[in-house]
């Protein structure tokens, strides 16, 4: 148990970050509209440039006892940081979406599945009428993102794109990966090209087994692969002014499925975030083979500072889609 005295301490360590102070923290989220049917709205926010201890004292006052006493356990100034910023960024994006009135971001309630996913609880709030908001959150000690679909699940992952691995490349992916996926990597030369390739998968299968529920342990990497094919898509005269990606469309293969059928209730976007990270989003599609093909995902993508700034991010250098079947918000 951690003393009251040790919980100060640790409160003044983990606002140390700057004097760039605000000087009123807002107490106002503007509302977003929900997302539609087959759309992801992705929230990330860059820990970097989070420097108000004024701000990170408004986002400690919005989390749960328990959330408060699952980071003042954490060792060292960056993680607390990073768990505060996660945290907040999950509350603060939810209670957005809002029906008939403003939603108090430490009023939402948090459960989790028989695998550990979290999962909005609304068994104590029989008199709003709110939606069926699926989230997923990922982070990396530079990058913290939020995916928000509605009625359908979803799974994120965010790697670095700088990341390095200790062990050797394929020595590592014999460990995890699937044939096929390991047949893929041995076939790339270039010993760069292959790490940036092995990151990908990687981020591609976490956003899988984060999308179905179930995590690694009850889903280890070797029991499916991601695998990559031109798309072909016919024109839809209802589709909205949105820019669609030419990248190739991301499948996955179970091992009990046929490898020239892939299942066709999950479809992925890779992106290329912020010029240094990959970002892997898996949604559920149960009718997305239509008279037209597949349909593509809409996807809205927004950094953010809660209570301070939010910016649409556009198909520009700061967000590039490298596969899947996407309409990017222009």
């Amino acid at each position: 148990m951690i003393s009251l005295r040790d919980k100060a301490r640790l409160m003044m360590n983990i606002y140390c970050f700057g004097r760039n102070l605000v000087t009123t923290a807002a107490s106002y989220l503007p509302p977003v509209q929900l997302p539609t049917q087959r759309e992801v709205h992705f929230w990330y926010i860059l820990p970097d440039e989070v420097k108000s201890t004024t701000l990170l004292n408004r986002y400690l006052e919005i989390l749960s006892p328990c959330e408060k006493e699952n980071i003042f356990r954490m060792r060292g100034e960056q993680l607390r940081k990073g768990a505060l910023l996660a945290r907040a960024l999950v509350r603060t994006t939810l209670a957005r979406y809002q029906t008939n009135f403003q939603i108090d971001p430490k009023s939402l309630k948090f459960m989790k599945n028989n695998y550990g996913k979290p999962e909005l609880d609304w068994q104590y709030a029989d008199d709003w009428s709110l939606p069926h908001l699926h989230f997923n959150i990922s982070h990396t000690s530079s990058l913290i993102a939020c995916g928000v679909t509605v009625g359908s699940p979803i799974g994120i992952d965010v790697e670095e794109k700088q990341r390095r691995l200790k062990n050797d490349i394929l020595a590592f992916a014999q460990r995890f990966f699937s044939p096929h996926e390991i047949e893929m990597l041995t076939h790339i030369a270039d010993p760069e090209l292959r790490l940036q390739e092995f990151i990908k998968l990687w981020t591609l299968k976490e956003s899988y087994v984060k999308a179905i529920g179930r995590g690694f342990s009850a889903s280890p990497f070797k029991t499916f692969t991601i695998r990559l094919r031109d798309h072909h898509v016919k024109g839809d005269i209802h589709a909205p002014p949105l820019i669609t990606s030419k990248a190739p469309d991301i499948t996955v293969v179970e091992a009990s499925d046929d490898v020239k059928n892939p299942s066709n209730n999950w479809q992925f976007v890779l992106l290329e975030l912020a010029g240094s990270h990959y970002a892997a989003i898996c949604i559920e599609q149960n009718s997305v083979n239509t008279g037209n093909g597949r349909i593509p995902i809409n996807l809205t993508l927004r950094k953010t500072i809660p209570y301070v700034e939010d910016e649409c991010i556009s198909a520009t250098d700061s967000a590039v889609v490298i596969g899947g079947l996407t309409r990017l918000s222009d």
